[in-house]
């Protein structure tokens, strides 16, 4: 793991997101002392959306009229905002 300091990050900061981007973590120092890693994103699929969802019950049979009935709390005179969305 290579490891820079806060000026030289900033200085250098699209060599920093290129060597990320080929798989390298950097620790960032700031007066000597480690203040960050900065590594790769993690890619994401729709494997860690199930298990993300996996907990959450699913909406009740109310959630469609909760949501029509928050919607047309937002309706003005002018008309429904949301119409052009």
């Amino acid at each position: 793991m290579r490891t820079m300091t806060a000026t030289e990050a900033s200085r250098r900061f699209s060599d920093l997101l290129d060597a990320i981007e080929h798989g390298e973590t950097i620790t960032i120092t700031r007066g000597h002392r480690p203040v960050a890693e900065i590594g790769p994103a993690r890619r994401r699929t729709g494997a860690d959306l199930r298990a993300a969802l996996a907990d959450i019950a699913p909406p009740d049979d109310r959630f469609e009229a909760d949501v029509a009935a928050a919607r047309d709390l937002l309706v003005t005179d002018e008309g429904d905002p949301w119409a052009d969305a």
